[in-house]
């Protein structure tokens, strides 16, 4: 017989379905017992899949498949035969996120490990350059079968599970396995390759890079391109990382992200390379449910609800923040916001440290409004078909694994039972179904009259009660083993030492209890108890309650202390009657008028009209400017504002780590702050991209980022790039001095002028020669040095002594850039002529010095000296809590200089919007412009001005009657949610101990995730 003809008479075989113990290929110690496994499951209430429902129908397995469902199936000969009357049949469930059988990761040692930075990765092999991007990590090769896992996941329902180790960025490939225990790793694994995984989260990895949330997001997108790049040139790199990485390209990808902000981090991330991530998220998607829909993402849903915080304790009540408290309300409602929505979920066990808390916490989710029928579907056919294994698992079809639950009744019912969990047709028990004595009886005594007894509770903790008369009701005691039962109550309800005592059993064919008992003053009695059904129904109806209707807290936006249901709207507003600082040439006009609308400044004038749909605010007495502008600030970031682990890491990006939720934002636009630049720090010389926003609080990170603004980029120079304060440890990243800082700038932007001719040269080159001739390799961190070469993207560079300034103008010059601005630069005053004639703006301090050796010659006038010699100036904060004052700040300069009142304002208001390239948007008030304005309870620059109204885009963000609004509402939701903690606890919830958020702010040096707290 021809090789051919065997194979194909083996597929015949295993089509027609032959037995198990036929593919049996390894040896045993002992004897083999491989069995058919024909079973058909009769008379049973089967749901085939989330939607549908079928009564008195037949379930037929035959080894380890579905060979027939539905109503009027055949039983073949030989099958064993189940009566499954009363009981109901679903498909086993499908858990897309977890690590079964796998080894835990390395647990990566990077505060107290070796004498120094690790730079490269440690690895053996021809692999990435980088530790945390490992694709070639496969969980089929490291799996294996564990029978505690694996129980642990059946009690839960769960059939099936989706295994990857959760360790790195790009962590490989998961494998789809079964639970079945009693097999080989080769006999459960049904998709090897079942999907590909991605985080943010570096995990074991001991390398120095990415060290921040924004390096790890900029890491993962030049793998991409580096994948990319290696396809189209298999020849020139053997890199078996991007291999497996563009094997996997086609795989679903699954991203777990640790909040709702990373979430929408991580779809962007997904869109730019046409891939739609399946995102695993940490339960507070609700939080930012417009956003989280637009994504399109499909989410795998985690039920690790918190638990009540301790309130008792008023001090400790107060450490709690408010997000915290209304999370722990809304978390169960999660999945049913989300499902109302439309957006498409799988649910998961994860996170859960006790696994147990599962199906109550399930159940806790639709009393919160998911349906049961939603349930069902994120259990089994959602992420069936996420996984494209649906051909496998995920419902009760023919050819599908015979994976399935038997219950005692509705799958979700609080008094259901999980009666046996069948995975790949191996049966499972999990538990007996107890019998139900449930009901109303009478019970008959000998020589007593008869009396009512009534029996609830659970079927598995049954409770009883004795009415010895219409007003006298005793409780007592049941206890079931078998057949076998036996009561105790009292004979009268306050009676001491009156315990009767009856033993006997229970007969089902008439529903009776009947034996023998003692009465208290030990004479013996016979007794019985029948069943009334009629009566015993009724009971149920009555005692069958209506779950009160759960009452959630209001959705706030951004979802904490100041946040509001909805954003205001922009409105057509006209403030008569001001003292307006226009910026412009008309200078300050005094009893004058503004009209705003539809964002924009309309008219400035006096006497002007209001329209019909106008909002009037009387400005008399007051102070209209525009609003300032922060050049220099690190509010509003996530997860680290330096990637200081290279000298040069021009790659990174602070729009993408945005942090729209930073109350910081509020408090600036309490200040009268409309914009900022958010910057990198300065802990290297070339250090991350810029972000420009707008205090537009309440909206997500991507809004708040000003549309068309110019790109920038932070330099730095002096101690914190040559890391002398950084300890013994830290002496080996170049630069180690301010030579070798000169050098950082020489060698990258020659590197850059290189790449750039690399792209010049393979542009100029027609079409038909470019398809035959590689393109060169996109390398991130040069493409952002060549748009500053190309004039698009701009430099603010920290800056302190006069040398290194000098020394940065002169590498400018020569190498073709432009330094845009300069700064701190408290030394600005000794090199003003040369910043100039270079073109440079200067952002300055008002009156700081004497924080470090490097600031020991700064003096409170540098502003003024440099405002006078030509320069365009600014105040900056540095600093989220100056920021809320930088009107005092720029009053400084009146006193440390003499500049006129208009020219201090300038220095927070226009000269920054010049420096960012926006000053024909913003910046002054003048018709066109964006209507970003500020109405001061007094002269602006005062210590006693309040900022009683700051505008946003022609939307009032901020006033002093609505703060003081908020304040009140935020007190009254904080006194609701404490007080339903309290009666939580007083219900026997669990609690957990009162811990206060500790946000902090990040400043030039902070290094690592960690902000400096605010004290």
């Amino acid at each position: 017989m021809s090789h051919s003809l065997r194979l194909l008479g083996l597929a015949a075989l295993l089509a027609a379905g032959s037995p198990a113990r036929a593919q049996v290929t390894y040896p045993r110690n002992g004897v083999y017992d491989e069995r058919p496994g024909l079973y058909a499951f009769t008379h049973a209430t089967i749901h085939p899949d989330y939607q549908t429902t079928l009564t008195d129908a037949t379930l037929v397995i035959r080894d380890g498949r579905i060979e027939a469902v539905g109503r009027g199936v055949k039983v073949p000969a030989g099958a064993v035969v189940q009566d499954m009357r009363g009981q109901h049949i679903y498909p086993g469930f499908v858990d897309v996120s977890t690590s079964y059988g796998l080894p835990a990761p390395a647990v990566a040692n990077r505060a107290g490990r070796r004498a120094g930075p690790q730079f490269e990765s440690q690895k053996t092999g021809a692999y990435d350059w980088n530790q945390a991007v490992h694709p070639e990590t496969h969980a089929a090769e490291q799996f294996k079968v564990s029978d505690e896992q694996a129980d642990a996941y059946r009690k839960l329902g769960f059939g099936a599970v989706l295994t990857q180790q959760p360790d790195g960025l790009a962590r490989g490939t998961a494998a789809l396995v079964s639970l079945r225990t009693d097999r080989r790793e080769t006999d459960v694994l049904l998709l090897d390759r079942a999907a590909a995984g991605f985080s943010f989260d570096k995990g074991s990895s001991t390398q120095d890079y990415p060290s921040s949330l924004m390096g790890s997001i900029a890491l993962l997108r030049q793998t991409y391109l580096d994948a990319d790049w290696n396809q189209r040139n298999p020849q020139k790199e053997q890199n078996l990382s991007l291999r497996a990485f563009n094997e996997q390209r086609r795989l679903p990808a699954i991203f777990e992200v640790r909040d709702k902000q990373s979430l929408l981090r991580a779809d962007k991330l997904g869109d730019e390379f046409g891939v739609q991530y399946i995102i695993k998220g940490r339960g507070d998607e609700y939080q930012r449910l417009p956003e989280v829909k637009a994504s399109g993402a499909p989410l795998i849903l985690t039920l690790n609800f918190p638990d009540a915080y301790q309130v008792d304790d008023v001090y400790d009540a107060t450490r709690i923040a408010l997000a915290d408290l209304k999370h722990w309300e809304m978390a169960p409602a999660n999945a049913a916001l989300l499902s109302q929505a439309g957006v498409r979920f799988a649910l998961s066990a994860a996170d859960l440290k006790d696994k147990k808390k599962f199906l109550p916490n399930l159940r806790v989710a639709i009393r919160h409004g998911l349906s049961e029928q939603e349930a069902l579907r994120a259990l089994t056919a959602t992420p069936a078909e996420l996984l494209r294994a649906q051909d496998q698992v995920g419902a009760l079809r023919p050819g599908l694994l015979a994976n399935f639950l038997v219950c005692s009744g509705r799958l979700f019912a609080d008094d259901n039972v999980l009666l046996d969990n069948w995975v790949q047709g191996q049966r499972y028990q999990l538990s007996e179904l107890p019998a139900d004595y449930r009901g109303v009886y009478t019970l008959q005594v000998s020589g007593q009259p008869e009396r009512r007894l009534l029996v609830a509770g659970k079927p598995e903790a049954p409770e009883l009660k004795v009415v010895l008369s219409p007003r006298d009701t005793v409780r007592g005691t049941l206890s079931v083993s078998g057949d076998l039962a036996t009561l105790v109550f009292a004979q009268q309800s306050k009676a001491k030492n009156a315990a009767v005592r009856l033993s006997g059993y229970y007969t089902a064919d008439s529903r009776s209890f009947q034996g023998d008992g003692q009465l208290p003053d030990a004479t013996p009695v016979k007794w019985t108890a029948r069943r009334l059904e009629e009566a015993t129904r009724s009971a149920r109806r009555d005692s069958a309650k209506t779950p009160e209707p759960v009452q959630l807290g209001t959705l706030l936006f951004p979802f904490g202390g100041y946040g509001r249901p909805t954003l205001p709207a922009q409105e057509t507003v006209l403030i008569k009657n001001a003292t307006v600082w226009t910026n412009e040439k008309d200078g300050r006009l005094e009893g004058a008028d503004v009209l705003i609308s539809g964002g924009k400044i309309r008219q400035v004038g006096k006497n002007l009209s209001a329209p019909k749909e106008a909002r009037t605010i009387d400005g008399t007495g007051k102070h209209l400017t525009a609003g300032i502008i922060d050049e220099h600030s690190h509010l509003a970031i996530s997860e680290g504002v330096n990637e200081g682990t290279q000298a040069v890491t021009s790659e990174v990006s602070i729009g993408d780590v945005v942090d729209a939720e930073d109350i910081d934002i509020y408090r600036d636009l309490a200040g009268g702050v409309v914009a900022a630049q958010l910057l990198h720090g300065s802990a290297n010389p070339i250090g991350g991209q810029s972000a420009l926003i707008k205090m537009r609080w309440g909206m997500a990170a991507e809004q708040l980022k000003i549309e068309g603004a110019p790109g920038f980029i932070k330099f730095a120079l002096g101690e914190n790039v040559k890391q002398s304060n950084w300890g013994e440890l830290n002496v080996l990243r170049f630069p180690q001095t301010r030579m070798g800082t000169e050098q950082v700038f020489v060698d990258a932007f020659t590197r850059a002028k290189e790449y750039q001719q690399e792209w010049a040269a393979y542009r100029k080159l027609g079409r038909g020669r470019q398809k035959k001739t590689p393109a060169p390799r996109r390398d991130l961190e040069l493409e952002a040095l060549v748009e500053i070469l190309e004039g698009k993207r701009h430099i603010t560079c920290h800056s302190y002594v006069q040398s290194e300034i000098n020394m940065l103008l002169s590498v400018a010059e020569r190498l073709g850039f432009k330094v845009n601005t300069f700064t701190h630069i408290l030394e600005g005053y000794k090199v003003a002529d040369k910043m100039k004639a270079h073109g440079a703006n200067a952002s300055t301090f008002s009156d700081w010095w004497a924080y470090k050796n490097e600031v020991r010659d700064a003096i409170p006038h540098n502003a003024a000296i440099m405002h006078r010699a030509g320069l365009n100036v600014a105040i900056n904060s540095d600093d989220a809590e100056m920021s809320r004052r930088l009107n005092q700040e720029a009053a400084k300069t009146v006193k440390y200089g003499g500049l006129s009142e208009e020219e201090a304002l300038k220095l927070v208001t226009l000269n920054p919007a010049r420096m960012l390239h926006l000053d024909e948007r913003m910046g002054s008030i003048r018709a066109g412009k964006d209507a970003d304005l500020v109405l001061w309870t007094d002269h602006p620059l005062s210590i006693y001005a309040r900022a009683e109204r700051t505008f946003v885009d022609g939307r009032q963000l901020f006033s002093l009657d609505t703060d003081q609004q908020l304040r009140r509402e935020l007190q009254q939701e904080r006194q609701r949610l404490v007080q339903k903690m309290l009666d939580a606890k007083k219900a026997g919830a669990p609690t957990q101990s009162a811990v206060q958020r500790a946000p902090g702010h990040f400043h030039c040096d902070t290094v690592g995730e960690e902000k400096e707290l605010d004290q």
